[in-house]
């Protein structure tokens, strides 16, 4: 005989038509919130199968169609041309982790793979497609994982459909103009991009109390950018302390789930960990003092973070204090998620206590800073503060739903501004003047003869020279192996993560632009003295320099062989290296 009871005697003991909901089955995720005005689906019409078929129908579409209206905000936000400023860093990794021959001569490029799973989930298509166009399918996806994670998180905290898309422009424009360290989510395709989507999926798991799932999709956030997900795995951790402990009866930290997801992990954390496999401790130290001190100091020094930078973050800060202090007694889903995101500022409070260090231990510091302490909190704090505005425009009281439309019309002012500036500027962000530092604020018309100019001296590079050419190649610039397909002697973007070579790009990178030349601008090129040129060739098999003509100047002592008579380009000219004396006699 059943035990389950009839629809009849369900209905009379709610009272109301609908199921009895217990505070446990709500956080749990396992009821219906019967909230006035929650677009939700009730158990009511079980017993009819016709209509439990529509309402699965209908919540599929609308299911659907929030998360084709979150991608379709992503591309009109970052649509711009392929590469974006990390995906000719990370693209050309992958494809030759795909075809190992490719630029098999850049020292970048044959280095040890720090994001094995990114490569082997999004480098693949290299195999069949241009680099530009895996970049926009990479982008799509990327795009996809964080709109299905993000809907999920609103549809869980708000119990309401269509609010994703408030919580994405709020969420763009606080990480945007609100971040302390340089981070960004919604962008192009990189390892962190998949990362953040199943972070999201597994934040919409945490507020339900589903932390099974929440340390299984951690997991495979750490799979694919370990220090992302790492850290993610940390504060959700910090978040069960606060809010699982002293239940009655709270979910146990450590389950098999915590377990798998930390197997899950391996598969980023593994790599990782074998970069450092052969290195001795003077080697480590010093590699991470040129990580931290010198390559990646804006992210990582707090020393390096401009005042504005605290000023903007510090701000974001007090929003969400002052909106946690509306809600985490009104909305437990809420007050869930903010002690996640604590936790997250709590690890950005480590790291700027340890840019104290420095001056009395500076080799321990370099070690320590590397791990990027900001990364996390500049994601989470503005999708918190997105979040608590989101719930004031579904605030009763007036005064506070206009304080949420008041912040929600100034997300969408920030974020048509920058789509505006992207649309004028209509050239890559990885090649526009104000990423790479130099003539930074030139016009929209300078910007695109100087990008038309690169890519031209780039197809000359693909068409006129062999397959294993080595190039030196101007400062200022970061997307060479993406347009032209040769190797480079080095390059400032493309920095190695294992010791050895991260040693052997600063001695290349010291060598080809030394710091003697002087100021920030003439130092955007390379050495041009005879002796050094020649020693360069000799030693890393390099022919050709490409050089930026508005450093350099028209008439360099070399032999010039592109651009010839027929030709024309007005930035970049490519010159011949001398031959040392034994190839000359």
């Amino acid at each position: 005989m059943s035990n389950v009871p009839d629809q009849s005697e369900l209905r009379s003991q709610s009272g109301d038509g609908q199921l009895p909901v217990s505070d446990d089955q709500f956080l749990a995720g396992t009821g219906s919130n019967n909230q006035k005005g929650a677009d939700v689906l009730t158990p009511l019409a079980l017993g009819d199968n016709c209509a439990v078929s529509v309402s699965v129908s209908r919540l599929g579409w609308r299911w659907a169609l929030e998360v084709l209206l979150l991608v379709g905000l992503f591309f009109i936000y970052a649509g711009d041309s392929a590469p974006m400023v990390n995906e000719a860093h990370y693209l050309v990794k992958a494809k030759n982790y795909w075809d190992p021959g490719w630029c098999s001569q850049d020292m970048f490029v044959a280095s040890e793979n720090a994001h094995a799973t990114f490569y082997v989930f999004f480098g693949w298509p290299t195999k069949y497609l241009s680099l530009a166009e895996t970049a926009w399918l990479g982008r799509l996806v990327g795009w996809l994982l964080l709109a299905i994670g993000l809907q999920r998180l609103s549809s869980v905290l708000f119990r309401q459909s269509f609010l994703s898309p408030a919580v994405a422009l709020l969420w763009i424009a606080g990480v945007e103009y609100g971040n302390l360290a340089g981070e960004w989510v919604v962008g192009g395709i990189e390892a962190k991009v998949p990362a953040y989507g199943l972070i999201l999926l597994a934040l919409s798991c945490l507020v339900e109390r589903r932390w099974n799932w929440v340390w299984v999709l951690l997991g495979g956030a750490a799979a694919f950018h370990v220090l992302s997900g790492g850290w993610a795995v940390i504060a959700a951790m910090g978040c069960w302390w606060m809010t699982e402990r002293r239940r009655p009866c709270g979910v146990k930290l450590f389950t098999p789930a915590l377990f798998l997801g930390g197997a899950i992990s391996l598969f980023g954390l593994g790599p990782a960990l074998s970069m450092s496999f052969g290195a001795d401790s003077e080697q480590a130290a010093t590699a991470a003092r040129i990580y931290s001190y010198f390559r990646i100091k804006h992210h990582l020094l707090p020393a390096d973070f401009f005042l504005g930078w605290y000023l903007r973050f510090g701000a974001l800060v007090l929003m969400m204090v002052g909106g946690l202090s509306l809600y985490r007694n009104r909305d437990e889903a809420i007050r869930i998620f903010g002690w996640f995101v604590s936790a997250t500022l709590g690890i950005s409070v480590a790291g700027l206590l340890l840019g104290f260090l420095p001056p009395y231990a500076p080799d321990l510091a370099a070690k320590l800073l590397r791990y990027y302490w900001f990364r996390l909190a500049d994601a989470m704090v503005p999708l918190m503060v997105a979040v608590l505005v989101t719930r004031m425009v579904l605030d009763h009281r007036g005064k506070i739903r206009l304080i949420g439309y008041v912040g929600v019309l100034l997300a969408v002012m920030l974020c048509g501004n920058s789509v505006w500036r992207s649309a004028r500027r209509a050239v890559p962000p990885s090649v526009s003047n104000d990423l790479l530092g130099f003539e930074a604020g030139a016009s929209a018309e300078v910007q695109q003869q100087v990008y038309r100019d690169w890519l031209n001296v780039c197809r000359w590079a693909r068409r006129s020279s062999d397959e294993q050419e080595v190039f030196l190649t101007p400062r200022n610039q970061q997307t060479f192996k993406w347009f032209a397909e040769r190797a480079e002697v080095v390059n400032w973007k493309d920095v190695p993560q294992n010791p050895s070579a991260l040693l052997e790009w600063y001695e290349r990178f010291s060598e080809v632009y030394p710091s003697r030349i002087g100021n920030r601008r003439t130092a955007n090129r390379v050495s041009i003295r005879y002796p050094s040129l020649l020693a360069l060739r000799e030693k890393y098999g390099v022919r050709y320099l490409i050089v930026d003509r508005r450093v350099t100047g028209e008439n360099l002592p070399l032999i010039c062989i592109y651009p010839m008579a027929t030709e024309v380009n007005e930035t970049y000219a490519v010159y011949e290296l001398p031959y040392p004396p034994s190839e000359t006699d």
